[in-house]
């Protein structure tokens, strides 16, 4: 497994177009391996996520099986004269040694970025239909919910800095919703989807569990930039 990194231009044109549509983005992404079928049925998990840490530091970070090819995305989105200079526009790092140095009782800061939903019910009578959590407080239960599945716990604040609303109790924000609307190449209709980022600070529980999170994701729409969880260390 590999862990790669690419800074993304936002001045370009190329790197707009890409960062308005995750179904672009999707594309642009998955033709960074040649040696992947694309349309395969069984084709291994590819994960990314789109970081905007400031108006010039937005980050798109992959996890995938292979090593990537991002020569596309640098002639596109990133800085292609640097690039000709000897600097290649992306870092790729091997993620297999720091998913096995992963040990119960560890603390971590993590990101996610994830597509919270839930399936209710609009009449009586009516299947149960797909919804989104549109709310901090259900976002926030949501990743509550699966933190026992997914091999860890999100850490609880100190008593003292704790207020009284509800979720406040953990180490942990829901932050920069997003509700897309867009086309689904090849497909009529359309895609509609919401997408918040969670900040915290977790502990490892179980690191089986937790390494199938980092490498195969959490909740639905992978394919549009969400499930993808990275580690930092505290401090």
């Amino acid at each position: 497994m590999y862990l790669t990194r690419f800074r993304v231009n936002t001045a370009r044109p190329g790197a707009r177009r890409l960062l308005s549509s995750p179904q672009t983005m999707h594309a642009a992404v998955m033709s960074s391996f040649p040696q992947m079928l694309p349309t395969a049925e069984q084709a291994p998990r590819v994960l990314w996520r789109i970081d905007r840490n400031a108006v010039a530091e937005v980050l798109l970070f992959v996890v995938s099986p292979g090593q990537p090819d991002l020569t596309h995305l640098v002639e596109q989105a990133g800085w292609p004269a640097a690039a000709a200079s000897g600097t290649p526009g992306w870092q790729t790092y091997a993620y297999a040694p720091f998913l096995e140095r992963l040990e119960k009782g560890t603390v971590w800061n993590f990101r996610l970025t994830a597509n919270p939903v839930h399936h209710a019910r609009t009449r009586d009578g009516q299947p149960t239909k797909r919804t989104a959590h549109l709310t901090p407080r259900h976002q926030l239960q949501w990743l509550l919910d699966r933190q026992d599945d997914a091999g860890f716990h999100v850490l609880a604040k100190p008593e003292d800095r704790r207020r009284t609303e509800h979720g406040d109790e953990h180490q942990l924000t829901v932050r920069d919703q997003r509700n897309l609307d867009f086309g689904k190449r090849g497909a009529p209709g359309r895609v509609t989807l919401t997408t918040v980022t969670y900040d915290g600070r977790l502990q490892v529980t179980d690191p089986d569990a937790l390494r199938r999170v980092l490498i195969s994701g959490l909740g639905k729409a992978k394919a549009y930039g969400c499930g993808l969880m990275t580690l930092a260390p505290v401090g």
